[in-house]
């Protein structure tokens, strides 16, 4: 069942003379990473459901930047940044969502320095807002009773407090949330942050990854949610590391509310 998803670009927004209420800043990996793309797909099904009036860059839109930066590379950072600052002036935007904390930490804390200046809101609170401002209403119990637990996105959480927005949008749902023993500022790592996701650890004991997942089952959780592209991907191989894939789902939280 494929249903028809509404994805206008900025382009064709402007020739037709009119301003998206948000632009979706998607990101590299909603862009490239074929599970992260259903992640994409789970918000654009949210936002043309509360029929909000939104675009895309599409082929305009190119990497923040930020693992560039994070790297040590910043003239590389800059040269990508000042690209998409002129892309994003250009259009006159002012309100820019996204599904990645890596990208709204760099849109929203490192282009303000280069000349781009937005209001940045990830995901999970714009969702919180259209549930709370009636615009999307959740049926049914399809999570009533299910125990879910949060893994907090470091650029998310610790980076820029948002703590609350995707726990408030859980409860929503009528699931249990159970919290691990590390979370919200003291959560862990998923071991992707930094750069660190293109590279292969170095030696220790354990992958923090599996650090993390087993933090996790400690909750005994029928769903791990989280609200990242790049944790999604290591709880997910934490998960299949202890083989528990048949038990235990990772899913964004843009997923949980679209299948709700």
């Amino acid at each position: 069942m494929s249903e028809q998803l509404k994805v206008p670009t900025m382009a064709e927004m402007m020739a037709e003379g009119r301003k998206p209420e948000i632009l979706f800043w998607v990101g590299s990996a909603g862009s490239y990473d074929d599970r992260a793309k259903k992640i994409t797909k789970a918000f654009v099904k949210i936002l043309n459901k509360a029929n909000v009036d939104f675009a895309v860059l599409g082929t305009e839109e190119s990497n923040t930047g930020d693992v560039a930066k994070r790297a040590g590379n910043e003239f590389l950072f800059q040269m990508q940044a000042v690209m998409n600052i002129e892309v994003l002036n250009g259009y006159e935007i002012m309100r820019i969502v996204t599904c990645d904390p890596h990208s709204f930490n760099c849109l929203k804390n490192e282009y303000p320095g280069l000349g781009g200046h937005y209001e940045v809101i990830h995901h999970t609170q714009f969702i919180k807002d259209l549930i709370s401002s009636g615009r999307l209403t959740l049926e049914g119990n399809t999570y009533k009773g299910k125990r879910i637990t949060f893994h907090d996105p470091c650029y998310l959480g610790r980076g820029n407090g948002v703590y609350e927005a995707p726990r408030d949008v859980l409860k929503k749902t009528n699931a249990t949330l159970v919290e691990m023993k590390r979370h919200k500022n003291t959560a862990l790592c998923c071991g992707a942050g930094g750069a660190q996701m293109f590279k292969e650890p170095e030696k220790g004991d354990k992958d923090v990854n599996v650090l993390r997942t087993e933090e996790a089952l400690e909750t005994q959780p029928e769903i791990i949610a989280t609200g990242c592209p790049y944790c999604n991907t290591m709880m997910t191989d934490g998960v299949k590391s202890k083989e528990k894939e048949d038990q235990i789902k990772v899913l964004d939280i843009a997923e949980l509310i679209a299948d709700a």
